[in-house]
């Protein structure tokens, strides 16, 4: 019986190592096929060299000589735009995706994290391929970036599209502050079951098995064994979000804004620190949108019913209608 046992354990384990053989993801997704291919910036910071990884997508139709520039959101990187870049290329854009420092392909570094760090290396990376001027479209942790880029750069920035936006409440003022080093023992807990827990409850109205591409990727570094480096620049990160709002400078913008907005999103960056009383009170984007293109001069706001997080991959045909239609 002893033996049995012995034998079952080492079956599972044996089971288990195999399953994060096969699962790990090193942490700047080597194994991570992207749609096209990944050049690399280089940038210098705090006595730091790293990489900031980008696509650069040319028309696949006639040019129309206007680009695009897409900011991923906090829990993505450069691989979950495919679909919104063949659209946008086979209407004639030149499209640039970034994956910024700390995420995706790119360097994953120990600095402080700042959204105005951020913009600037946007710009300069603009500016090393000869573009002037670029429709910046900023989806969840990016429509901030995309904010501040538009808010530092207005003359570099044709028209802002903000994809369900975080920071369209200034979290400061209702969830409870955590630091960085509390919320690295959050995010060293992560796996993939939780991954999945956590964007079926919080992204999607509806689960679809194509959706677990997105789990596969942001579970699979979990199992590496430099995840922990992993975990405290989602931590730094987090702590860039809750600390830097731009929330009460959405009236100072002065570009052209789109605001495309799935109505059942929720999303509250550190929900999890909420009763589930205040839960119901913040995230609202069934209200936030209205609010936030009331703020912004010259906004136009398109709202989709059914719609969580992630419109464009949720309804890509009703987000796209509506992106190629506005710009």
């Amino acid at each position: 019986m002893k033996k049995l046992l012995l034998f079952a354990l080492a079956f599972v384990y044996n089971i288990n190592l195999f399953a994060q053989k096969t699962d790990t993801l090193s942490i700047t997704l080597e194994q991570v096929q992207y749609a096209y291919p990944i050049k690399y910036f280089k940038i210098q910071i705090e006595g730091q060299d790293l990489r900031m990884a980008y696509m650069d997508v040319q028309p696949s139709a006639e040019a129309n000589g206007r680009t695009v520039t897409l900011f991923h959101g906090k829990n993505f990187g450069g691989y979950y735009w495919t679909n919104v870049i063949k659209v946008l290329s086979a209407n004639g854009y030149r499209v640039i995706i970034p994956d910024q420092i700390g995420f995706g392909k790119s360097s994953k570094a120990f600095i402080h994290y700042s959204f105005h760090q951020m913009a600037k290396w946007n710009s300069q990376l603009l500016d090393s391929l000869k573009i002037n001027k670029s429709i910046i479209l900023g989806h969840s942790m990016g429509g901030m970036l995309a904010t501040r880029f538009a808010l530092l750069f207005p003359e570099k920035t044709e028209k802002l599209v903000l994809e369900n936006p975080i920071g369209l409440e200034d979290y400061r003022a209702f969830v409870p502050y955590v630091n960085t080093q509390q919320q690295y023992q959050t995010e060293l807990k992560t796996t993939a079951a939780s991954v999945k827990k956590y964007y079926q409850n919080s992204y999607f109205t509806e689960w679809r098995p194509d959706y677990d591409e997105l789990v596969r990727i942001a579970g699979g570094v979990t199992f590496s064994a430099d995840y922990p480096r992993w975990a405290k620049v989602a931590a730094l990160t987090f702590t860039m979000i809750y600390e830097q709002p731009v929330v009460h400078e959405f009236a100072n913008l002065k570009v052209p804004a789109l605001l495309l907005i799935g109505k059942e999103d929720k999303t509250i960056v550190g929900k999890g620190l909420l009763s589930t009383e205040d839960q119901k009170k913040y995230g609202q984007y069934k209200l936030l949108g209205k609010a936030t293109a009331a703020k912004i001069p010259s906004a136009k706001l398109v709202e989709f019913d059914n719609v969580g997080h992630i419109p464009h991959l949720e309804k890509p045909e009703e987000f796209m209608k509506a992106l190629i239609g506005n710009l």
